[in-house]
């Protein structure tokens, strides 16, 4: 019997990795807080807009949308990891907005009224799917008559020295890998701007555009970022079954090759990102 759909990713988002997140919220807010910004720049939600944010995570984006779509505006955030969604919670209740609702579900397939939002917006949520055009024909039936999609995904980890500096400084202690399939579902499986516009396409969107962008992620210094990337991201992936001595190893390797990037204001590296935008 085959399974549901990302029923693998859904069980990963409310394992370790999930309450990981909900404990580094803080952090993670503050290094994609610029990235956050230009995301949200280039979907351009308006006053009054009704949008939902697909894998709003711990909710700094549903609370940045709540403030740009004012009182008159809803957002409607969903996501499949519990523990990211609680901590989401939390701050929507201290925040005191009314017009923010929080779902936990799967976009790919949960049964959105017709119409009922402007805009859907995603920061790093969407390239996950099992299915990514079945996944995005269920988040275009939600949109009404000229409804936009915008979201942000990376681009390859080659061209995302954020993700490759740790990652190279750690490889001698990563477990030997099989070749990577550049389209399953991961953090990288929209790297291909090609694959994006066909698969939206073929989901029924059209007015398709993708635009490259490339900030500069803040990592803070070089002993906290070490840290951070031995417990989110690939490296953790990937040393997520090593013992204790050789996570130790890859961090002290990761700290070295930091140390050596770190400035006054702390490490700043280079990320690459697509800025893409549809009509539903």
């Amino acid at each position: 019997m085959s399974k549901s759909p990302n029923t693998d990713q859904i069980a990963y988002w409310n394992s370790e990795a999930g309450t990981r997140w909900a404990v580094l919220q803080e952090r993670l807010d503050a290094q994609f807080a610029d990235l956050t910004d230009a995301a949200l720049d280039h979907a351009g939600p308006r006053a009054g807009d009704r949008v939902l944010d697909v894998g709003c995570g711990c909710g700094a984006t549903v609370l940045a949308l709540a403030g740009r779509v004012g009182p008159r505006g809803t957002v409607v955030g969903v996501d499949v990891s519990r523990p990211m969604l609680d901590v989401a919670a939390q701050r929507v209740r201290a925040g005191q907005l009314p017009g923010v609702t929080l779902l936990l579900a799967d976009a790919s397939t949960h049964p959105f009224e017709p119409g009922a939002f402007d805009l859907a917006f995603s920061r790093f949520g969407v390239m996950f799917f099992d299915d990514p055009v079945q996944a995005f024909a269920n988040i275009r039936r939600p949109l009404a008559g000229g409804g936009r999609l915008s979201f942000a995904c990376w681009r390859r980890m080659s061209e995302n020295p954020f993700f490759l500096v740790p990652f190279v400084a750690a490889k001698p202690y990563l477990p030997p890998q099989p070749p990577a399939d550049p389209e399953a579902p991961g953090p990288f499986a929209f790297a291909d701007e090609d694959r994006v516009g066909r698969i939206l396409n073929a989901a029924g969107f059209s007015a398709i555009e993708v635009v490259r962008h490339d900030p500069m992620i803040r990592l803070g210094g070089a002993a906290a970022a070490a840290d951070l990337a031995t417990q989110m991201g690939p490296v953790a992936r990937l040393l997520a079954e090593a013992e204790a001595g050789v996570k130790a190893a890859a961090q002290a390797a990761i700290l070295e090759e930091f140390t050596r990037h770190e400035g006054p204001d702390g490490i700043l590296l280079p990320g690459s990102v697509w800025l893409v935008s549809a009509r539903a």
